[in-house]
């Protein structure tokens, strides 16, 4: 069955044929995966009172922990994106009007995009026009697994495989850790066709909406011109927080014969970046997508 099918029909501007690509099912939204006890679909916060077009900081409890955007680019301190806070969007329940500048995220790609193939590194993603820097540009989207479904199918894989399961840890004041799990392979959107770069134009942040379970926004970190590829660095330390000794050490580790890095940009360490964290034993690493660390207040 061939669940890439209807794709040109999707939100993106140009599919290569549905033949060419790897079969897969189209979500623009997050799904449960097995082992999810927790349905990402389902509206769990409670919603702002206010009863204005846009919500403003001053009285909206949505807005608790600041302003997230300015004119549809994610808020900047100085020259850098403040991790050190949570952002939640206005969402189903609230009672501001449907252009609230508090709502991006949940208004999907306003971008064309393309899916292409690149010479090295497989499929790639890149954008038709320009991106101001800041405005973001997709979801990273996809199954959200139990911890150990994600372990299961990591340990499944063989050298050779593609890995798409990501996992992002966001480090709370109190020393908790919440942790997320997604996989985009068998279900996904288009985020699961960028490629790591160790200079990218793209950078992670976990946005609530809805629930607990965050959407994987992905912004602009440069303004992007028409034609170029879309990337962002697997490894989640571009403008981000120092990681933590542990997750340094996994990413460091190089007991083993590390899969390439095509990205050609100067900077380039010349390798993927791996995390070990997943039902780690030796000689096996997971390449591709790794830990995401954020700092949240």
């Amino acid at each position: 069955m061939d669940l890439s099918r209807g794709l040109e029909s999707l939100p993106v501007s140009v599919w290569p044929p549905s033949e060419e690509l790897p079969a897969f099912q189209y979500s623009p939204e997050h799904v449960a995966g097995a082992g999810e006890d927790t349905d990402p679909s389902e509206i769990t916060f409670p919603g702002c009172n206010c009863l204005t077009a846009s919500c403003v900081t001053n009285t909206c409890s949505c807005l608790r922990h600041g302003e997230n955007y300015n004119n549809s680019c994610i808020k900047y301190i100085g020259s850098e994106v403040d991790y050190t806070r949570p952002i939640f969007e206005c969402n189903a329940m609230c009672r501001c009007g449907e252009f609230c500048q508090n709502r991006v995220i949940q208004r999907g790609l306003q971008f064309r995009l393309e899916v292409f193939k690149t010479v090295k590194k497989g499929w790639g993603l890149r954008t038709l026009e320009f991106i101001p820097k800041g405005r973001f540009v997709c979801e990273y989207a996809g199954e959200v697994l139990c911890f150990h479904e994600a372990c299961r199918r990591i340990q499944a894989q063989i050298p050779e495989d593609s890995n798409y399961i990501i996992a992002v840890r966001e480090h709370l004041y109190d020393g908790q850790i919440i942790e997320t799990f997604v996989d985009p392979m068998n279900i996904g959107n288009v985020g699961r066709f960028l490629n790591h770069s160790c200079e990218p134009n793209l950078f992670m942040v976990p946005v609530r909406i809805d629930s607990l379970v965050p959407k994987l926004a992905l912004f602009a970190a440069v303004a992007v011109s028409a034609g170029e590829e879309l990337s962002y660095d697997y490894s989640g330390r571009f403008l981000n927080v120092p990681l933590i000794k542990r997750e340094q050490e996994m990413l460091e580790e190089d007991d083993v014969m590390k899969k390439p890095c095509y990205c050609d940009a100067k900077s380039c360490v010349g390798f993927l970046p791996y995390d070990s964290s997943l039902c780690y034993t030796p000689g096996k690493q997971t390449f591709g997508k790794v830990s995401q660390g954020y700092s949240c207040g």
